[in-house]
């Protein structure tokens, strides 16, 4: 029996052992921490387990692998008078659209080598969130009602900076003091946004700029981001700390619940990667220092 004891002590020492770095290892962690100071609003989902996180504060770029929490801060280097915000990834061409806050910027950039491929400038107020659609690329500007838009050239070729324009948002939504649209998306061909300050939800004409009011008053204060994951909607809805779902019944959204993480400290845009969602912590009520942490979030998809 002393025998068999020792033995059964050595056994389970082994597997503690070799147990303990395979612990370690555990892929896709709970959080992935950022470059102190960084500054994260946008994150958007690359191929495979690859994401890229701006930096509000220097515009760059990182590249982030979310299988093991690998950060490369240098993917696309920042500089002064630069910002990240928004940033949507597109899988056919390979390319990573920025929008620029107060910049008045959007940019393309190459995917692989992080190479600027072209920049686009407008005459906005604040270039919030960033979509491409099989009609172009859409960005939202938080303070002037109309949506910017860089037109699809229907062979995959970027048109020259000077085939940007704007669209004027009329209809039901109605800018007011403060932030208004914020993220955007697309479905059947309508663009999605929440309005940050009234808590509504519109779905928008891209063409015409038209839209019509999917939520009411008051639903989803504090909107930030919003993605689709199959024909559930996400919108987040930053100083609450809280992701909402929502899932279409024809033209009619049902709410699904709302998902959250002991993690969140003012979370902003979401990616979908590798069957999970992310989001990141802004933490807009911390004063920025060049110490502040800032963090990538797994979040619940229910």
């Amino acid at each position: 029996m002393r025998r068999l004891a020792a033995a059964l002590v050595i056994s389970l020492a082994t597997v503690a052992i070799f147990a303990a770095p395979a612990a370690a290892a555990a892929p896709f962690p709970s959080q992935i921490a950022l470059p102190n100071g960084w500054q994260p609003e946008g994150i958007a989902a690359g191929r495979g387990t690859t994401a890229y996180v701006g930096s509000l504060a220097t515009g760059a770029i990182a590249r982030v692998n979310l299988r093991t929490g690998a950060v490369d801060p240098t993917f696309i280097a920042g500089s002064p008078g630069i910002v990240a915000v928004g940033l949507f990834y597109d899988r056919a061409t390979n390319r990573l659209w920025v929008a620029g806050g107060p910049t008045g910027q959007v940019r393309a950039y190459d995917a692989s080598s992080g190479a600027l491929l072209q920049t686009y400038t407008f005459s906005a107020g604040f270039i919030n969130d960033i979509v491409v659609t099989p009609d172009g690329v859409f960005a939202t500007d938080s303070v002037i009602p109309q949506l910017l838009v860089i037109p699809a050239t229907g062979h995959g070729a970027l048109p020259p900076a000077s085939a940007a324009f704007t669209v004027p948002i009329t209809g039901a939504m109605t800018y007011v003091a403060g932030f208004n649209a914020n993220g955007i998306e697309w479905r059947n061909g309508s663009l999605i946004l929440p309005q940050s300050n009234t808590g509504q939800l519109f779905a928008v004409d891209p063409t015409t700029g038209v839209s019509r009011e999917l939520l009411p008053a008051g639903t989803v204060t504090f909107a930030d981001g919003v993605r689709f994951v199959g024909n559930t909607l996400y919108v987040s809805r930053n100083m609450l700390n809280q992701v909402d779902r929502y899932r279409f019944a024809g033209s009619r959204l049902v709410f699904l619940g709302s998902v959250t993480a002991p993690a969140l400290d003012i979370p902003t845009t979401l990616a979908f990667a590798a069957g999970r969602l992310w989001t990141v912590n802004a933490r807009f009520t911390t004063p920025p220092t060049p110490d502040t942490t800032y963090a990538i979030v797994r979040l619940p998809r229910r």
